[in-house]
């Protein structure tokens, strides 16, 4: 072992390339139960999971930090973000110069898995992305990642100065953007954004939770790029006091942000923008343990709908960070994650009655640290990401309706 290791050891350092080789053969799946609660009556049917402790199956040398989001592409890949600087020294001995262990270099930015947990590669980092004004584009903290129908991949970011949403074809290549890298104007600019959460792209509209250091929704026409609309909580216009300075993680746990889910105004942080097949729009306003449903009208307007409180007496890092549905085409099923709570709530989406809650808080399979990004694929199947000391990307399997 020891002249393995300084074999090892003596290996040259070498810079991770723009993309990462695929792996071979998926891991055999690991089913393991999850924590469930049910809230509706004894009999009442829903949708049951089991964690699948093998997904996904890592690069033997790669490994990923704070993963904050995740999104499944048209043909059912499953596309995550994650936070390499996240990662310290001691996770990335592989990649000091000279090498301080056998193990590990941190992934690129944006990983492609298959459904079955073969890693696809990866892309992303500064040198994929346009200097403009002297400032290269690319985000310090990605946050959120959205794959629109034609395969492209969206993302933010809510690290310094990381005002701009970006745009690229699912090889890599950069597309377009939205805002500027270090410039910020408010919850009344049309041409800049704020620490932008989550972005969705659908219906002609580029749809962007501004989110961080704003407190709104704001929309682009998807082909001319020309500003369409800003909304606030109840569809009004956006108020409420900006973030000053730089966002980092104690804003998320600061104690004087109190949840009121019936609050006029969004609170921080305004973290998901997630549209229905039947033209509404779910909005995470995670600080007020709420998300407010919208109509989306013809013209690109939002009209409100309805709140939606989900554990709303929580405090610490709140509940509502993000929404996803069952695969069917009514979706049936609505899917909330409680980043505080450690779970991932059950709704019937056409009454949001609350029908069950699966996970808990922990850092075995099935659970929870910093819940953050939630998507399902046709299959049903869920896969979760977790920020802070989580780390990883969990991918709960459909089992059935019981």
């Amino acid at each position: 072992m020891r002249a393995f290791l300084a074999a090892a050891l003596t290996l040259p350092f070498t810079a991770l390339p723009f993309a990462v080789a695929a792996s071979a053969a998926p891991p055999e799946q690991a089913l393991a139960p999850l924590a469930f609660e049910q809230i509706a009556p004894a009999g009442t049917k829903m949708p049951r999971f089991k964690v699948d402790a093998a997904w996904p199956a890592m690069p033997d040398d790669l490994l990923l930090g704070q993963v904050s989001g995740v999104a499944v592409g048209p043909d059912d890949s499953v596309w995550v973000v994650h936070r390499p600087h996240s990662l310290t020294a001691t996770d990335t001995g592989l990649a000091e110069s000279p090498a301080t262990a056998v193990c590990c270099k941190p992934a690129p930015p944006v990983v492609r898995f298959a459904k079955d947990g073969r890693y696809l590669g990866g892309w992303g980092g500064a040198d994929s992305a346009p200097t403009v004004d002297g400032v290269n584009q690319w985000p310090a903290s990605l946050h959120g990642i959205f794959v629109d129908k034609a395969g492209s991949v969206w993302f933010g970011g809510n690290g310094k100065g990381d005002h701009v949403v970006m745009n690229y074809t699912p090889e890599g290549k950069y597309i377009r953007s939205f805002g500027r890298r270090d410039k910020t104007g408010g919850n009344d600019a049309t041409d800049q954004l704020g620490n932008p959460s989550d972005v969705n792209h659908s219906d002609g509209m580029v749809l962007i939770s501004d989110g961080y250091v704003n407190r709104r929704v704001i929309g682009f026409d998807d082909r001319s790029n020309s500003y369409k609309g800003r909304w606030g909580a109840y569809g009004k216009p956006p108020s409420g006091p900006v973030l000053q300075g730089t966002f980092d993680q104690s804003h998320a746990v600061d104690p004087s942000r109190v949840a009121d889910p019936k609050s006029p105004i969004f609170n921080s942080i305004v973290h998901c923008v997630v549209p229905t097949n039947d033209g509404h729009l779910y909005v995470c306003d995670r600080n007020n343990n709420r998300a407010q449903l919208f109509k989306r009208e013809k013209d690109g307007g939002l009209t409100f709908v309805r709140d939606l409180a989900i554990a709303p007496e929580t405090g610490g890092t709140h509940t509502v960070t993000d929404i996803a549905f069952s695969p069917d085409p009514e979706q049936t099923y609505l899917y909330v994650a409680d980043m505080m709570n450690g779970r991932i709530w059950v709704l019937e989406r056409k009454t949001h009655t609350v029908l069950g809650a699966f996970g808990r808080i922990g850092r075995q399979a099935g659970q929870f640290t910093w819940l953050h990004s939630i998507d399902t694929d046709s299959a049903g199947n869920i896969y979760a990401t977790e920020v802070n000391t989580g780390r990883r990307v969990q991918k709960l399997v459909f089992t059935g309706i019981e």
